[in-house]
């Protein structure tokens, strides 16, 4: 509001002359800077000799992301409260530059957090307490993100799987030696399990200790969905490591309408086949289907023979190993006519075992030198179900048919793409850099509201030529100009980008204001490299 102060009958009084809402920034700091200098004009002429303009902070990243961050609901989610600003920043640094508490703070340090998000001053002691109060809030911040993109209230289909990340310290209090999926022999690690829509959108994450099976995380994505996410008729898609008995009677003991897909091992199709429950031939059609009346559940059966052929080669590729093996071995003997006979044969048959060929491949080892021998009729027999799967559902045929059941659990593969995402690809969810629990939770939460910027960007920038990556570092070079008006007022003001950027910007339908605001905030870190530098030498 534009209001003159003036005197009647000895009381200070007020008259609006002016609502200046609708104006620009730029130009309310127009009429702030001609009514200042009111009593003599002429000086406005003579005000280029008293502006100072210089570099300011990056603009072009923190801004597009956080505008991203708000079509997607992420910063509603959050609230208005500092610590809801100070999860806000979290999740954008972690889309910008991944890495701990400590180079959050120095990254709000060279871009315009404080100005873009409203924040207080922070430091990283203030960040860490923001992953408490992250995992605290999270349930209802996931309800919100929810009922955003249902705002029925309901979901019909839940993609879920899990997976593992291995951590380089020892501290960590959900840590635990387990089943190991990065292969990392001698690592501690935490189990993750994400629940997602039949789209593939995060809609929680949950972290489990590092020896948690995987059927051990179900339950409680069960009762989310039942209490949270609007029950009703509800299917769960999970692999064939994750729904198995205990977790189908699970389902059948809910309230509202469960239903599973998901996957069989082979032991199980055998014992299938010998029933005469399915037949081999059924598995050379593109998708069959059989009812098991006994079970009340149907079962959908197809062989991928591109996958069948990446099993021989790899059958083959083992074989050859072994080959070379034994050439090595028969090779000592022949040149060491003491070496024993059968110290070579446990190393061949230690590197058989290993390599599960034992099945069809045997060491013939009556006289040097050693040869293979291989079984004909079991390789035969161990190639009969290459490439062949068989998913299992007790969805009724009349309200899935068995393409939809199929096409339904091949969409697992958008869960995986998320856990890449999010683990290696860019989000780089390890180091996890934190040791209690809560914070170990908070911290895979930020990970998965960056992932869903990230997800939201990806669809934007398709078209062009770069990954969201390139794009973020290519918006990191935007900088605002930072103009101070005889060292009294200070605004940014945001220069035109150059044409990449405004490809950038477009396709991400976000624009960038003409000026912003000049807090004034700072961040700073307790933690200074020069005194660690010098605590090292």
């Amino acid at each position: 509001m534009l209001r003159q102060a003036y005197r009647k009958n000895g009381k200070v009084r007020h008259r609006t002359i002016a609502n200046l809402s609708n104006c620009r920034v730029d130009e309310i700091e127009a009429i702030r800077l001609a009514l200042k200098h009111k009593g003599d004009l002429t000086q406005l002429a003579s005000l280029k000799n008293d502006l100072v303009i210089k570099q300011g902070l990056v603009i072009g990243a923190v801004f597009t992301l956080w505008s991203v961050a708000k079509r997607l609901g992420i910063v509603a989610a959050l609230g208005t409260s500092q610590d809801a600003k100070q999860a806000v920043w979290q999740v954008l640094a972690r889309v910008i530059d991944q890495g701990s508490r400590l180079s959050a703070v120095r990254l709000a340090g060279t871009h315009a957090a404080c100005d873009v998000l409203g924040l207080q001053g922070f430091n990283e002691d203030d960040l860490y307490i923001n992953l408490d109060w992250l995992y605290e809030h999270q349930a209802e911040i996931e309800n919100r993100l929810f009922h955003r993109r249902h705002p029925d209230g309901k979901a019909e289909l839940f993609l879920y799987d899990v997976t593992s990340s291995y951590l380089e310290g020892v501290k960590n209090e959900l840590a635990a030696f387990g089943y190991n999926r990065d292969k990392k022999t001698g690592k501690l690690q935490i189990v993750i399990g994400m629940l997602c829509d039949e789209e593939g959108w995060p809609l929680s994450i949950e972290v489990f200790p590092g020896n948690t099976n995987d059927t051990k995380t179900f339950g409680s994505q069960v009762r989310k969905v039942a209490q949270r996410f609007g029950g009703g008729s509800v299917t769960f898609v999970g692999d064939r490591g994750m729904i198995k008995g205990p977790q189908i009677d699970l389902l059948a003991e809910q309230k509202d309408d469960f239903h599973y897909i998901t996957a069989i091992t082979k032991p199980q199709i055998e014992k299938l086949l010998k029933r005469k429950v399915l037949q081999r031939e059924l598995f050379e059609e593109s998708v069959a289907e059989v009812t098991d009346s006994d079970e009340n559940v149907r079962y959908i059966v197809r062989r991928n023979p591109f996958r069948a052929a990446e099993i021989s080669r790899t059958r083959e590729s083992k074989f050859a190993a072994l080959e070379a093996l034994l050439r090595k071995e028969n090779g000592y003997l022949g040149e060491h006519p003491r070496a024993t006979l059968a110290a070579a044969v446990r190393r061949v048959e230690a590197k058989l075992t290993k390599l599960r060929l034992s099945s069809w491949v045997s060491v013939a080892s009556q006289k040097r030198p050693l040869s293979l021998v291989r079984d004909g009729e079991a390789l035969a027999e161990e190639a009969n179900l290459d490439g062949c799967y068989c998913l299992k559902t007790d969805l009724d045929k009349a309200k899935a048919s068995k393409e939809l059941v199929h096409d339904r659990y091949k969409d697992l593969a958008k869960v995986e793409w998320v856990f890449r995402t999010c683990k290696t690809v860019h989000l780089e969810l390890r180091p996890v850099n934190v040791r209690k629990e809560t914070r170990t939770r908070g911290h895979a939460f930020v990970v998965m509201l960056a992932y869903l910027i990230v997800r939201e960007l990806t669809e934007c920038w398709h078209k062009l030529d770069l990954t969201v990556e390139e794009g973020i570092k290519e918006l990191s070079s935007l900088c605002m100009d930072e103009v101070t008006i005889k060292d009294e007022t200070t605004i940014h003001q945001i220069p035109q980008p150059r044409e990449t950027l405004v490809q950038l910007l477009q396709a991400a339908d976000v624009q960038l204001p003409p000026v912003l605001p000049y807090s004034g905030t700072r961040v700073y870190t307790r933690k200074k490299l020069t005194s660690e530098r010098k605590a090292n030498d």
